[in-house]
């Protein structure tokens, strides 16, 4: 068993709903650990509505390409679709970190080429795994970040 973390987010219709159903999927039968919600605003340049993003931890003996095809599932019961890249979504679901596993096969890239870029991705990363995402590393990602609370208290 390892620890993995995937991101979620949400920026067309019940952000809540969608991320809640997404959980239950990413995490399947894994234990597993959500962070906090947070408002972030759109990254890639298309005019959009904020986004609700999070982090989902799952302790899992899954690999990143098995992780991939939860988070497809996820996206696809939320009905995603990819009009437009870095577009509006119903849910994105990223596969971040899976234990000390890399992967360069372009299908899934672990860990994620542009987390560390992204404070929609380090602050929530950092808020489960403070000693993957030091305070300073996380303030340096690009991106407005407000944290609204925990999904449950969002529903």
């Amino acid at each position: 068993m390892r620890r993995a973390f995937l991101s979620l987010g949400s920026n067309i219709g019940d952000r809540a709903t969608h991320l809640t159903r997404a959980v239950q999927i990413v995490a399947s039968s894994d234990p597993y650990r959500v962070s906090s919600v947070y408002q972030t605003e759109p990254v890639g340049g298309v005019v959009q509505d904020d986004f609700w993003n999070l982090v989902v931890e799952v302790t899992t003996d899954a690999t990143a390409k098995e992780l991939l095809e939860r988070c497809r599932r996820a996206e696809a019961s939320e009905g995603r679709t990819r009009d437009v890249r870095w577009g509006p979504r119903t849910l994105d679901a990223d596969v971040l970190l899976v234990g000390d596993e890399i992967s360069d096969d372009p299908e899934i890239i672990v860990p994620h080429p542009r987390m560390f870029e992204r404070a929609f991705v380090l602050i929530p990363l950092s808020e489960l795994a403070p000693e993957l995402v030091g305070k300073a590393q996380a303030a340096r990602g690009a991106g407005r970040v407000a944290r609204l609370g925990t999904l449950s208290s969002l529903r």
